[in-house]
């Protein structure tokens, strides 16, 4: 049997207790590249063993998905009574217990489906938040014959452009987020692939590029992106050639189709990939281009989901965006991980990296200027700045740059940020790695502070030193979610514990991490990866 991962089991646990609650529609948010089709397999297995009556009906918005999320599952759970719906794949399975579907495909077959107890979406954020659409229409189809037909939502980026996240405001489709999985998680955890990033000496000017629903023109935008054409392919064949697999992201499919040409004019292979591209054609190029037969692919829309290439190890942002989501949809393409890569290098034509910040800890929502819509960035956010010597994007606030030792002035910290101080350039952390200690011992006790509730103190024993976090079981919402994460990833079973007091009685179900990792946090020592004596889960 395929073991899971810690938190990819923690995330099932995350909304079965959820429902457990009396909770409805939950959300959980994944980066990309940490195995969101395995944990959809997994919930639907476990899902259909503790209630076989139970039917299922898996939707994503491309047929990539289908396929990849049907595997996962007939991997996991052979023999079960499943089957695809999808015009893309030239299959149009309706009977089944656990239906996977492109929604193009069956959002006018609710009859075919038949009652479907539990919907899961793949890539919620292109759920619109009201009004009409395919999915809503086919949830409200499903919902005449199912009334308390409930719906889970899986995404690496749990907002949208000029609604904000995913589960805030009137008409939401979903609750709450009850599980989060970040990419600086999966960077720290050694299950993602490092981020740098480079600015460049070509920038988009998108001063006289006109906006509209909290985005730029789009011919606007191709024009100005095509004035730099050439000077950006220049940097990026300077900047990858040590480097194996390269991804364009453009502003248009007019402006794909110069990038490519540019490359091929100095020797490079390349192809475009639009959404006028033939299915057969495109599969055949990521095909070949997953082999290494060609370098660098260039497209306008299409990367952003549905793509899985962990070769790649250089992405260009040609494309400028308000969208925060849009922004860390590109930046995914490069985490996962390869034999062989090191890292995936950033270079931002676009100043995406400077106006939106760390893509590991963007920020949507909260206070905005008048006019502002949520889930986008202002056109001139600073969020970032150049390393003179070797040009890194790196924080606001930091003194000396991580990679090539050049030193701030104090006195020079830049005036206009963006945000709190620690802002970074592609990551919101230094790239050191943690530092991995064997746990000789381990204790939990109870911790007070006067006007807070109690709290578990988590102490290691590594050596002669003590690295100590602390579990909130008896606080609401985020604090709470995290130390029943916790209690997961340690061994502990369900129902989680309500109370201090029941979490140190109950030490007994705990599993002893074997390693901790830690990483110096001023004075003190952040906890960001641990190891038990077992193996490690397959993606």
């Amino acid at each position: 049997m395929i073991q899971l991962r810690d938190y990819q089991q923690a995330a099932i646990d995350a909304v079965y207790r959820y429902w457990q609650d009396g909770g409805g529609n939950p959300l959980v948010e994944m980066a990309t590249g940490t195995g969101k089709s395995m944990v959809i397999a997994e919930l639907v297995r476990r899902i259909r063993t503790d209630f076989p009556t139970m039917r299922v009906l898996m939707l994503v918005h491309v047929k990539e998905l289908v396929e990849q999320n049907f595997k996962a599952l007939l991997n996991l759970y052979p023999g079960a009574s499943m089957g695809i719906y999808s015009a893309g794949l030239g299959r149009r399975d309706a009977h089944h217990a656990i239906t996977f579907a492109s929604v193009q495909s069956v959002f006018r077959k609710v009859a075919a489906l038949g009652p479907r107890h539990l919907v899961l979406v793949d890539e919620a954020h292109l759920v619109p938040s009201a009004g009409e659409g395919m999915y809503l229409t086919l949830l409200e189809g499903l919902r005449r014959t199912v009334p308390d037909l409930r719906v889970v939502g899986f995404t690496a980026t749990p907002y949208r452009l000029g609604t904000g996240r995913l589960d805030n405001g009137d008409g939401r489709l979903f609750d709450e987020t009850v599980f989060s999985f970040g990419i600086r998680d999966g960077i720290e955890g050694g299950y993602l692939s490092p981020l740098i990033s480079k600015a460049t000496a070509a920038q988009i000017d998108v001063s006289a590029v006109a906006r509209s629903r909290g985005e730029f023109n789009a011919g606007q935008l191709e024009t100005a992106a095509d004035r730099i054409t050439v000077e950006a392919v220049d940097e990026i064949i300077r900047f990858g050639e040590n480097r194996r697999a390269w991804l364009a992201f453009c502003s248009g499919v007019d402006h794909a189709h110069a990038v490519r040409s540019a490359f091929r004019a100095r020797g490079i292979t390349a192809e475009t990939v639009t959404g006028d591209t033939p299915g057969p054609e495109r599969d055949r190029i990521f095909r070949a281009y997953r082999a290494g037969q060609i370098k660098v692919l260039t497209g306008a829309n299409v990367f952003t989901t549905g793509f899985d290439a962990p070769l790649v190890d250089l992405i260009a942002m040609l494309r400028p965006t308000l969208s925060t989501s849009l922004y860390v949809q590109m930046v995914g393409r490069g985490t996962r991980k390869s034999d062989g890569k090191e890292n995936c290098l950033v270079l931002d034509f676009a100043r995406n990296v400077a106006r939106h910040g760390p893509v590991d800890s963007v920020a949507v929502g909260g206070k905005k200027e008048k006019g502002d819509d949520e889930g986008k960035v202002a056109v001139d956010s600073v969020r970032a700045k150049e390393c003179p010597d070797c040009h890194d994007l790196v924080a606001l606030n930091v003194h000396v740059c991580p990679d090539c030792g050049h030193e701030w002035p104090v006195e020079n910290k830049p005036k206009h940020e963006a945000r709190a101080d620690g802002d970074l350039g592609i990551l919101s952390t230094e790239v050191v790695p943690p530092k991995m200690l064997p746990v000789v011992d381990w204790s939990l006790g109870a911790w007070t502070k006067a006007g807070a509730p109690d709290s578990v103190r988590v102490t290691y024993y590594a050596g002669i030193s003590e690295y100590r976090e602390w579990l909130a079981f008896e606080y609401a919402g985020q604090p709470r979610q995290r130390a029943c994460q916790w209690w997961s990833m340690h061994g502990g079973s369900t129902p989680f514990p309500k109370t201090t007091v029941e979490a140190i009685g109950r030490k007994a179900e705990l599993t002893m991490p074997a390693t901790i990792s830690v990483k110096p946090n001023g004075k003190y020592f952040d906890i960001v990866n641990r190891t038990f004596e077992r193996a490690e889960a397959a993606e």
